[in-house]
C-alpha cells in the first residue's frame, strides 16, 4: 500500500507541475522580450505567483494523502513583505517541501542556490531560471588551485540574484553543509560535527555583504528526522517516520553589515567563527533531542 501511495504522490507532483507549465511558458517567454527592468518587475510578479500556487497545490495533496508526522515550530514575526536569509541544514530532498510548509506565503517567493545542472530538468529548470534562482557549479579543490579565477562565476552568480532582488522582497535559503548529509560525506570530510558537515560562509557572506541592508533577519532552520536516513520516496509514501522542524529568527549583528568577507581576513575568521558557533548549537539540538 506504501509504494501505491508513493506512485499516486509522484503523479499528482507531475500532474501539478505539467498544469503550471502553460502560464509557466508564457511568462518565461514574455520576461525574454519585455523592455526594461520594471516591467521586467511586473513579469516575475506573476512567476511568483504560479511558483506559489505550484507550491500551495502540492503542500495541499501531501498534507491530505501523504498526511506526514511532523511537528513545526515556527516564530510569529515572520512576515512575506520583509527580505529574509534563511539558512538549514540539509538530510534529504524532503528538507525543501518541509520548508514550503513551514513558511508558505509567510515568507516571499523563496530562492535556492541550486547546482548548476539543475537547470536542465524539464519544466522545472526552466522555473528556476525564469525565476532568478542563482546556479552554482561545484569545483573540486584541484580544479580551483588550477584555475582560481572559478570560483568567481559563482560569485557573480549570487551577486546577479542579490542586486536583482534590491527591489522586491525574496527569501534566500540556504543550505550551507552544500549537499544533504550522510555518514559517509560526514567521515570524508572529517567533520566536527556529530550530525552535521562542516558549513560554507562563503555564499551566506556574500548575501550579507549585498542584501545586508534590506535583510529583516535571519531565519535559522534546523530539521531532524527520526528515522536516520530519511529519504524523499519515503516521504511521498508515507512512511518517513516522525519529523520536527524548529525554526528561530537572528537579528543580524552590525559587524556582519561592516566588511568584505572575500578581502579581509579578519571579517572573514569572525564570520567562520560565528557560523561554526551556530552549528555547534545546531548539533547538540539534534544530538540532545529523544523521539
Amino acid at each position: 500500500m506504501s509504494t501505491l501511495k508513493g506512485l499516486i504522490s509522484v503523479l499528482l507532483l507531475i500532474l501539478n507541475t505539467l498544469f503550471w507549465t502553460l502560464p509557466l511558458l508564457v511568462l518565461t517567454l514574455l520576461k525574454l522580450v519585455v523592455p526594461g527592468r520594471a516591467l521586467e518587475r511586473k513579469v516575475l510578479a506573476g512567476l511568483n505567483a504560479v511558483a506559489l500556487n505550484w507550491i500551495g497545490f502540492n503542500l495541499w495533496w501531501i498534507k491530505h494523502w501523504v498526511r506526514p508526522d511532523v511537528a513545526f515550530d515556527v516564530p510569529d514575526e515572520i512576515h512575506p513583505d520583509t527580505w529574509w536569509l534563511v539558512i538549514s541544514n540539509h538530510k534529504s530532498w524532503t528538507d525543501i517541501f518541509l520548508l514550503f510548509m513551514a513558511v508558505h506565503r509567510r515568507i516571499p517567493m523563496p530562492r535556492f542556490f541550486l547546482k548548476q545542472q539543475l537547470i536542465w530538468v524539464p519544466v522545472v529548470g526552466m522555473a528556476w531560471w525564469a525565476l532568478e534562482f542563482p546556479f552554482m557549479r561545484r569545483y573540486t579543490k584541484e580544479q580551483l588551485a588550477r584555475h582560481p579565477k572559478l570560483a568567481e562565476r559563482d560569485r557573480l552568480a549570487t551577486e546577479r540574484m542579490c542586486k536583482r532582488a534590491r527591489d522586491l522582497p525574496i527569501a534566500i535559503i540556504n543550505f550551507v553543509e552544500g549537499t544533504r548529509f550522510t555518514p559517509q560525506k560526514q567521515a570524508a570530510r572529517q567533520s566536527p560535527f556529530t550530525n552535521l558537515l562542516r558549513p560554507k560562509a562563503g555564499g551566506i557572506a556574500q548575501v550579507m555583504g549585498l542584501l545586508g541592508d534590506r535583510l529583516g533577519g535571519i531565519i535559522d532552520v534546523t530539521i531532524d528526522y527520526q528515522s536516520p536516513r530519511p529519504s524523499f520516496w519515503a516521504f511521498l509514501c508515507g512512511r518517513e517516520g516522525s519529523i520536527r522542524l524548529d525554526a528561530r529568527c537572528l537579528t543580524i549583528p552590525d559587524w556582519m553589515l561592516a566588511g568584505q568577507y572575500h578581502d579581509d581576513s579578519n571579517y572573514k575568521e569572525r564570520f567562520h567563527t560565528w557560523l561554526n558557533a551556530l552549528w555547534l548549537e545546531k548539533d547538540a539540538s539534534l544530538s540532545s533531542h529523544r523521539w
